[in-house]
């Protein structure tokens, strides 16, 4: 993209913008990079620890006389008013500040849902960092920005509208999508002098992982193998499905099981790994979001929580020109994936902002509909009365397995994660089963509504979603807009 052409004729605006959960990591990555963007200017910062916030922003560079600790609607306006950054910690006074854009990083589905509905409402745009917001309300969200005309979006630099924009223009190109999807947060690194395999700070003993390298013959028998060998090692992050359930609602591609299939496969096997079961591959059906672990030895290059796209090939030719060039096919040619190894948080960012602002324009699914589920299944049978309470890196429910479901699947009564989180169970659920409205009490009113309104109509109706086909013909595929229709 010609970045210089998508904001030359801005006429210099500097885009203002709010940030929520202003002290964490993502927003710590977008106001480094701000200060590298003279278009850019961070009007309202709202933490609930200010003294972090505050501590965290003298590390980037902000001179003292840039800041101000604002504790009413009557200092932030002063401050604001005289070109000072505003640090806050109750979300009701950003709305004091004069600003363009929420960057909506809480991760608090409650909290989070209110500042970007309270956004909207005033006329200012959103970017949604809060993957757990949009699982729930993000097609309300999107309805209501509609209806104000305003924006809101993903955010670059995350994986969901790196991913969505990445499917949107193979979409463009007229490519077969068959599969759609990231890899998980951090490689496993097998180290074939110890036989041991890494992820993150965590190593375990693998040694059949030595003769596992490549795929065999077989290749589900040779995932099935490796899954084997790093079994003490956990599959699939709630977040991964979180992640996965707003890029099913802004593409209209669904999951191909309930849990995802989670391969631990090398990037240069997608194209083998995700072809559909008939030639050898994963997939029941095409049309799927995924998610897979990525395998590498010390020194390769990181997959870095990128995203890919596995199409079926057309022109033979092509397709053997490009693997000559070094693209990823299948062994048999029918197959190839394209991958962006990298999602550089709010580095990103900025582009979102000044896109969004100066040109209304979303980066991601431009309207957003529920077509595929985040819920919950009971890990252990479950108490009447039980808090389900959300904690850990990432974000998790106690006692609580997500699952991503096709939404012409899912029970009109299914409870989404997000909107069960803070709740407690007012009935025994037992392990296996399926959370729904019926077994949870005490969750939010007003996202609840916001679940229903963008619900409506989607739940185990089957609707239109992403069908290309079994056959490899381009031709029985629905289009981008019947899809999202």
């Amino acid at each position: 993209m010609n970045l210089h052409h998508l904001f030359a004729d801005g006429g210099g605006s500097v885009v203002r913008y709010a940030l929520s959960g202003s002290a964490g990591g993502f927003a710590r990555t977008l106001l480094a990079q701000t200060r590298l963007v003279p278009r850019l200017s961070p009007v309202a910062l709202c933490d609930l620890d200010l003294g972090r916030l505050h501590a965290m922003c003298r590390e980037l560079g902000y001179d003292e006389a840039e800041l101000a600790q604002c504790a009413d609607a009557d200092a932030v306006v002063r401050a604001a008013g005289a070109g000072q950054t505003v640090l806050v910690a109750d979300p009701a006074l950003l709305g004091a500040a004069e600003w363009d854009i929420l960057v909506e990083a809480t991760g608090d589905p409650v909290q989070g849902f209110r500042m970007a509905r309270d956004a909207i409402a005033a006329g200012r745009h959103v970017a949604l960092v809060s993957k757990e917001v949009d699982s729930v309300a993000g097609p309300r969200l999107a309805a209501l920005a509609a209806e104000r005309g305003v924006v809101c979006t993903t955010a670059d630099g995350d994986q969901p509208a790196n991913l969505i924009g990445l499917t949107t223009w193979a979409e463009t190109l007229g490519l077969d999508v068959v599969a759609v999807g990231k890899s998980s947060e951090y490689d496993f690194v097998f180290d074939p002098a110890r036989n041991t395999v890494s992820v993150q700070d965590t190593t375990v003993e693998a040694p059949a992982l030595a003769g596992l390298l490549t795929l065999g013959d077989d290749r589900r028998a040779t995932l099935d193998a490796r899954a084997a060998a790093v079994a003490e090692l956990p599959v699939g992050a709630t977040a991964d499905y979180c992640e996965m359930a707003v890029v099913a609602n802004g593409t209209g591609y669904v999951p191909d099981t309930e849990l995802l299939h989670f391969p631990l496969a090398r990037p240069a096997e997608l194209a083998d790994v995700y072809a559909l079961r008939e030639d050898g591959g994963l997939l029941e059906r095409p049309g799927a979001v995924e998610v897979f672990r990525a395998l590498r030895l010390p020194g390769e290059a990181s997959f870095a929580g990128g995203v890919f796209v596995v199409v079926r090939t057309h022109d033979r030719e092509t397709w053997e020109t490009l693997r000559g060039k070094g693209h990823v096919l299948s062994r048999d040619g029918r197959y190839a994936a394209v991958y962006l190894p990298y999602h550089l948080m709010g580095v990103e960012t900025p582009v979102t902002l000044l896109s969004a602002v100066l040109h209304h324009r979303p980066s991601g699914g431009t309207d957003p509909r529920l077509h595929a589920v985040l819920a919950g299944r009971a890990r252990q049978a479950l108490t009447a009365g039980t808090e389900l309470s959300m904690g850990g890196h990432h974000h998790d429910l106690a006692g609580v397995q997500a699952i991503l479901l096709r939404s012409a699947d899912a029970p009109a009564d299914v409870a989404p994660l997000y909107l069960a989180a803070g709740s407690r169970l007012s009935r025994d659920v037992p392990e296996g089963g399926l959370l729904t409205f019926d077994d949870i009490e005490g969750y939010d009113a007003e996202l609840a509504d916001a679940w229903h309104a963008g619900a409506a109509g989607a739940l185990g109706n089957a609707g239109t979603v992403r069908n290309t086909g079994a056959s490899g013909n381009a031709g029985t595929a629905n289009s981008p807009a019947e899809a999202r229709a």
